[in-house]
């Protein structure tokens, strides 16, 4: 006796299962940290449904030998292995993976690559400094002023800083529309600029004086972004701050006792309270800063590298508004993979179905 068929649940008759939503992944190699984020398409942007990040220091000792350490190439193998598997448990559809300054500038950056792959199935691509800072401030378009005729993105890295200027006008869809007018990428990062300036037991005056200024040498002789230079002196303008180290900053500056990402991204700082927190930051020392719920001791030596950093950028751009980005390369990643979806969508419609052969 054959069985009967099932019947469908009440509510549910002629209808057809509701198709699981895509995900992709955008997955950044830096010189400090392993990154992963993980999301469905939403609203013409996305929702996260997995993120992992560690703190690998894939650029240990880069800057004194050209080359990634053993110890610093197992520590990334490793999160890598961890992200291949959350990649392969969420069925990703379609995925960006990428590594960024420490690959670049490294000897056997290359060869790491192909280790990559042999012993985690990922295919990291080396992009360049442009792409890099293109995504990174695509990334961060929702944190963008629509009142602002002009942003200067910052996007500090372990082993580089990317610094985007960028005109903004209004846009379609609500969100200001961005044409980056010049960009810089100086190969000085958190990690790079720690190694180079070690903490002192004292001093931490001159210290913190020296590595702003070495951050501003690096700066001070491009002149491809003078055009929009006006609205940086006329307050038209503001900088929008992305990396750990400035979303530390931040924690910082909100006395919060545990990371609130919800707090953090898009907080406005001015200036001053930028200075303010590196401040604190400084009279604290490396055990105070280790003990601070928002850095940890994984960031306490690299922290004020940052902080040095945009105060740099703070000093040769003068402005007052100052946005903390929580977000960044990997979100403009995730948002260039399914706008290329879409468009691919919109080609094979308009092609309409394929004909079939004439009999």
């Amino acid at each position: 006796m054959s069985e009967a068929p099932a019947r469908p649940r009440s509510g549910q008759a002629g209808r057809s299962p509701r198709p699981e939503a895509e995900h992709f992944a955008a997955l950044d190699l830096g010189t400090n940290n392993c990154r992963l984020l993980i999301a469905t398409p939403a609203d013409g942007g996305f929702r996260v449904v997995e993120a992992f990040s560690r703190i690998v220091r894939l650029g240990e000792g880069l800057t004194h030998t050209g080359r990634l350490q053993p110890e610093a190439m197992d520590r990334a193998v490793a999160a890598l292995r961890i992200c291949a598997e959350k990649i392969r448990r969420r069925r990703v559809a379609r995925l960006k993976a990428v590594a960024t300054q420490a690959c670049r500038s490294a000897e056997n950056g290359p060869e790491f690559v192909r280790r990559v792959e042999e012993e985690t199935g990922l295919k990291l691509t080396i992009i360049g400094p442009d792409e890099e800072a293109r995504l990174a401030v695509a990334g961060c378009r929702n944190l963008l002023d629509r009142e602002a005729e002009a942003a200067l993105v910052v996007d500090v890295g372990g082993g580089s800083t990317e610094l985007s200027w960028v005109a903004l006008s209004p846009g379609r869809d609500g969100r200001p529309r961005t044409d980056i007018k010049a960009w810089l990428s100086i190969a000085v990062g958190v990690v790079s600029l720690a190694e180079r300036f070690p903490e002192p037991d004292e001093g931490q005056e001159l210290w913190w004086r020296a590595m702003v200024d070495a951050v501003k040498a690096e700066i001070s002789a491009f002149q491809g972004a003078e055009a929009v230079r006006p609205m940086f002196s006329d307050g038209r303008a503001h900088l929008v701050g992305t990396s750990g180290a400035i979303t530390s900053l931040a924690g910082m500056h909100l006395g919060l006792q545990r990371y609130d990402r919800n707090r953090v991204d898009g907080l406005w700082l001015t200036h001053a309270d930028c200075q303010a927190a590196a401040g604190k930051l400084m009279d604290m020392g490396r055990k105070g800063r280790a003990a601070e719920p928002c850095i940890g001791p994984d960031r306490a030596d690299l922290v004020l590298a940052g902080a040095a950093i945009l105060e740099a950028v703070q000093e040769l751009w003068p402005c007052q508004r100052v946005r903390v980005a929580d977000r960044g390369l990997r979100e403009g990643m995730l948002l260039s993979l399914m706008k290329d979806r879409n468009r691919k969508r919109r080609r094979r419609r308009r092609r309409g179905p394929a004909k079939a052969d004439a009999s």
